[in-house]
């Protein structure tokens, strides 16, 4: 009886036990391991909505289940986007931490592909809200006191919705403007449900394809980061270090914190006005049919002038921070970046920062100036001092893999061309060849090299009037070809002139090369050239 007495108890202490405010593999499987009902709804609910999506692409057939999108001037691969649109609804259903991974793939086309990627990108928009009341419950309960207490306003509906939870747009009662996010309803344990899940499935699919290394430590790391991601006083914190930092470059900007109206799930910061990257692209790529007014140009052409400068002020600023202060934002796609009508550039959510060492700071530099120059033996061994690369690998076998992969490299007016996104995908595929140990930083400073990589947007504003024409046989269309081909004709001439002073203007390749010069010497052997 004693034994069974002390079972019961422990079965009981066990059920009783909350969920862990920091992740623990061990602490969130003694959890659910009490609790299969949970887990076992869950999976089913995963699988009916994935096998629901592949009978929707397989039924239907993906290009004519999607062919009303074409009105869209979408490019590319009908087929592939329209898969891509399935997949997005899918995560939406699926909830935040579904929502979360399609936000990481999408940030990736590289892996999945140009015309996914931009059918995922969406999820950036496209989450639904919950509703104010609950936002106003949760609000209440964080600060202790009603929401008049502190707020003279807040807007009705959210200014923004994502994964994790949602902005209102409000000011305090000593009148200035702020944001206001609040955290999704029994969002922790949704998270942490589905992590565990992921781990399961990791767990599985290591023991089928009998891999030597840990898979389900990938599901560790995202639920550490996912976690911590729910604690706004954890990313208040983020976001004062990171302004704190960044304080001697006028030119990169992060919101004030207001820590007394900021709690775990309630976050209170300044406003920050501006223009994302997506709307700058859309302002500088669209042209009204029939329009060809001076204004309309010349509204066209500053949307260029401030989409190139914030470009080039990003691709500084993600040298800033990989070169000088270490703290990188982990997080950089367009949604979290704001251009300011002074010419700034704003930093939003701060759930993630990565912290880089200096030994790891000075490595990483010499692996670019490697990549910069295509020398693919030194650039081995730059991520060999990195431990990227495991004991016991055939450095001969991966130096000559990344040469066949990346080849030389092209110089244009006497600078490297180098595209960072092809980079990372051909380094992401020798990695998963080799096995290679990647860390957060390496692949976060190619990921945000590669996101602000200027596209040919000339080339495809003229495709896109191309397939119009062909599609209508209208002279209007042929006139608007005209004059973008000018318009690409003047452009061609001002990307001369600046080619001439790009040194001066620090381009982004003359800037790590420079660095170089001066750092990577103190990193060398002494047998070793820079």
């Amino acid at each position: 009886m004693e034994a069974y007495a002390y079972y019961l108890y422990y079965l009981a202490k066990l059920w009783t036990k909350p969920l862990p405010e920091v992740y623990d593999p061990e602490d969130v499987a003694d959890y659910f391991t009490c609790r299969p009902h949970v887990v076992a709804l869950r999976l089913l609910e995963v699988f009916s909505a994935f096998a629901s999506a592949a009978i929707r692409i397989r039924t239907s057939g993906v290009k004519k289940f999607y062919m009303s999108s074409m009105d869209k001037s979408i490019g590319g691969d009908v087929a592939q986007y329209g898969f891509g649109v399935v997949l997005k609804e899918t995560m939406l259903n699926l909830g935040p931490t579904f929502i979360k991974v399609g936000q990481s793939l999408s940030t990736r086309p590289d892996i999945i592909g140009s015309e996914i990627s931009k059918a995922l990108s969406e999820l950036h928009d496209q989450i639904p809200p919950f509703p104010r009341t609950l936002a106003m419950e949760i609000i209440e309960d964080e600060l202790g006191f009603p929401v008049e207490t502190y707020f003279s306003h807040l807007s009705e509906e959210p200014v923004a919705a994502a994964s994790f939870g949602q902005v209102y747009r409000g000011c305090t009662v000593e009148g200035i403007n702020v944001a206001v996010k609040v955290q999704r309803p029994n969002l922790r344990h949704v998270v942490v449900r589905d992590i565990y899940i992921l781990r399961l499935g990791l767990g599985l699919l290591q023991k089928i394809a009998k891999r030597k290394s840990d898979l389900r430590l990938y599901a560790d790391e995202l639920g550490k980061g996912l976690v911590g991601e729910l604690d706004y006083t954890l990313e208040a914190a983020n976001a004062s270090e990171f302004m704190k930092a960044h304080a001697p470059f006028p030119f990169i900007r992060a919101p004030k914190v207001y820590q007394h109206l900021s709690r775990k799930r309630v976050l209170t910061m300044e406003w920050m006005a501006g223009e994302s990257p997506r709307d700058l692209i859309d302002m500088s790529t669209t042209v009204s049919v029939g329009d060809g007014s001076d204004y309309s140009k010349r509204r066209q052409s500053d949307a260029r002038r401030r989409l190139l400068d914030l470009v080039n002020k990003g691709v500084e600023a993600s040298l800033i921070q990989l070169l000088e202060t270490g703290l990188l934002h982990a997080d950089p796609h367009p949604g979290n970046l704001r251009y300011t009508s002074t010419g700034e550039i704003g930093f939003l959510d701060f759930g993630l920062l990565c912290r880089m060492q200096k030994k790891h700071q000075f490595a990483m530099l010499a692996s670019i100036v490697h990549i910069v120059n295509g020398d693919w033996s030194l650039l081995v061994q730059a991520l060999t001092d990195m431990d990227v690369v495991r004991p016991g690998t055939n450095i001969r076998r991966v130096t000559m893999d990344l040469e066949d992969a990346l080849g030389e490299v092209e110089f244009k007016d006497g600078i490297p061309d180098v595209k960072f996104s092809k980079v990372l995908g051909k380094i992401w595929s020798i990695a998963l060849k080799y096995h290679f140990r990647m860390p957060p930083y390496y692949t976060l400073v190619l990921r945000s090299l590669a996101s602000l990589e200027v596209p040919n947007l000339r080339r495809k504003e003229r495709e896109t009037w191309t397939k119009t024409r062909r599609a209508a046989g209208c002279d209007r269309h042929r006139r608007k070809r005209r004059s973008l081909e000018e318009e690409e004709e003047e452009e061609e001439e001002e990307e001369k002139k600046a080619k001439k002073r790009k040194i001066e203007d620090r381009s982004y390749v003359v800037v790590v090369v420079v660095a170089a010069d001066r750092s990577y010497c103190c990193l060398s052997d002494e047998k070793k050239e820079p």
